[in-house]
């Protein structure tokens, strides 16, 4: 199998928005395995052509939706300088460009101010953070119709397309509150002056904090790609249904 082939294409399929077939569709035996060493060969890719990594994002944590994809377990993939912004820099608008089938996920968004280790619990992994923000992940398919498997996802390095990021609040200050309010929120995603959809907290595999040791553990047990660092910025999973987006729409969210 020849990962640096696979990991081209995909990435070429990223840039231009051009789909093309599941690689599972072409590869019976390309396994979960297989994929990240497509996404350790893609991270080398994209770094070669100046492209720098700040964090993961991490994917399919919201077990609602796993039966309308046909995705069982969360994956994760890397964001880079050039998919990551502001939306107080972008003046909270974005074009959508090539991303291919583009659909939104609001997510809570984390800064680590160091390095979180496998096994700590909330309290520990909360101390592990710098900044929580609440953001929405631009998420693309270049399989078409949102059909592949978690192998090809994952090689899609998990469909990121852009990370918005909303203000960043300090955690330290209030740490007992974000321990609380991080376990038991809920939101409502709008698409003008519609309700599109809502979510709540425990939707991400029963919380952000969860979500994020479930990465820690992942990557404990990766031996091909770097764990988390401090400064990585961490996306946490869709908190709603991803939805489609096009490029006239207007999209909000609410903390009821």
């Amino acid at each position: 199998m020849d990962v640096a082939a696979i990991a081209a294409e995909a990435l070429a399929a990223l840039d231009s928005g051009r789909q093309i077939a599941s690689f599972s569709a072409r590869l019976p035996q390309f396994s979960l395995a297989d994929a990240y060493r497509v996404t350790a060969a893609m991270r080398q890719a994209r770094e070669a052509r100046g492209e720098r990594p700040v964090g993961r994002k991490i994917g399919f944590t919201n077990r609602t939706i796993w039966a309308e994809y046909n995705v069982y377990a969360p994956n994760w993939g890397t964001v880079y300088d050039r998919t990551v912004r502001n939306l107080a820099d972008i003046g909270g608008t974005f074009p959508l460009g090539t991303l291919a089938e583009p659909r939104i996920e609001p997510e809570i968004v984390f800064g680590l101010a160091r390095a979180p280790a496998p096994g700590m619990d909330d309290t520990a992994l909360l101390a592990a953070l710098e900044w929580v923000a609440l953001g929405c992940e631009l998420v693309q398919s270049p399989f078409p119709n949102w059909k592949f498997s978690p192998a090809d996802t994952t090689a899609a390095n998990a469909l990121h397309g852009a990370l918005l990021i909303g203000p960043r609040f300090p955690v330290a200050p209030h740490a007992a509150r974000w321990l609380r309010e991080l376990a038991g929120f809920e939101i409502v995603l709008k698409c003008g002056d519609r309700v599109a959809d809502r979510g709540h907290s425990r939707n991400v595999l029963g919380g952000p904090l969860h979500a994020l040791r479930h990465l820690v553990d992942l990557l404990a047990g990766d031996d091909v790609n770097p764990p988390l660092s401090a400064g990585d910025i961490v996306t946490t999973g869709t908190l709603t249904r991803a939805l489609p987006v096009r490029p006239d729409d207007s999209w909000s969210t609410e903390l009821p």
